[in-house]
């Protein structure tokens, strides 16, 4: 079976400024996204990554270049044409908690895109809200708590289950894990891995962090002040970079030595 392109970037350009000070923030990017698998973007801060998601999903509006989503070609689009494909296109955002209505309950903000579309009765949307938290692993008592009583982790699948209220199908993830420790960041991105099977989502994980792309990534595409340096699969960027970024990148990230490794140079084999 032949798997389609649901998402196409053609030589996408985003600029902040005039003249000469201006910022070349997107410089040229083309890439795809397969339907069900997932686009690593990576780079160091200020590459472009995050002007590069919210571009696609035109947030920010690009100075040049095209977008085709399932077909559409998105720039085309009048804003209020654009607002119709909102509901196959989300962001989860990298804070949680500024990203979610602090002055809501769990319920509401996770009912609010429900609200918005004015998808089913409002028993038929309580009913999908009991159903999304337990979907991304919160007991339906949560529901009714506020985003602040919760710990980071807690309030990042809060904002999943928002995201996932109206089905999209193109998640677009900017740092959603970077602002929690090593262990949840794990739960999150292993939730995020569930979910995308069960639902066949096509994900967009812009990161900094390698281990986060690597472990969710069927591609990469590496950025470096604005401009794509390298775009190939996972395997193919981690084990074999062709650009000198892209190895700088790789390489700066400590890693503990194998055992073979150590006996290699040798040391003693540590003790189990």
């Amino acid at each position: 079976m032949t798997v389609r392109n649901l998402l196409e970037v053609g030589n996408l350009c985003k600029s902040f400024g005039r003249g000469k000070n201006a910022i070349r923030a997107v410089d040229d990017v083309s890439f795809s996204i397969r339907e069900g698998s997932t686009l690593g973007v990576l780079g160091e801060s200020g590459s472009g990554k995050t002007t590069l998601g919210r571009c696609v999903l035109r947030l920010v509006e690009p100075d040049s270049g095209r977008i085709r989503f399932d077909g559409k070609e998105l720039t085309w689009l009048t804003p209020a044409e654009m607002r119709q494909c909102r509901r196959e296109m989300q962001m989860i955002f990298q804070n949680p908690l500024s990203s979610l209505n602090s002055k809501m309950t769990v319920a509401q903000n996770v009912a609010d895109p429900l609200d918005i579309w004015s998808v089913g009765t409002p028993a038929s949307r309580r009913a999908r809200v009991r159903e999304l938290l337990d979907m991304v692993g919160l007991a339906s008592k949560s529901a009714d708590a506020y985003p602040w009583e919760f710990s980071g982790g807690q309030q990042q699948r809060v904002a999943i289950a928002r995201a996932l209220a109206v089905e999209p199908r193109l998640l677009v993830c900017d740092e959603a894990t970077s602002a929690l420790d090593a262990s949840v960041q794990s739960q999150i991105v292993e939730l995020l891995l569930r979910l995308q099977k069960e639902m066949r989502l096509t994900y967009i994980v812009i990161s900094h962090n390698l281990g986060v792309v690597e472990r969710m990534s069927d591609e990469v595409l590496v950025m470096e002040r604005g401009k794509m340096r390298e775009l190939s699969t996972t395997e193919e960027i981690y084990r074999f970079p062709k650009s000198d970024y892209t190895k700088t990148l790789i390489h700066a990230v400590p890693r503990m030595p194998t055992p073979q490794e150590l006996a290699a140079r040798g040391r003693p084999l540590p003790r189990l």
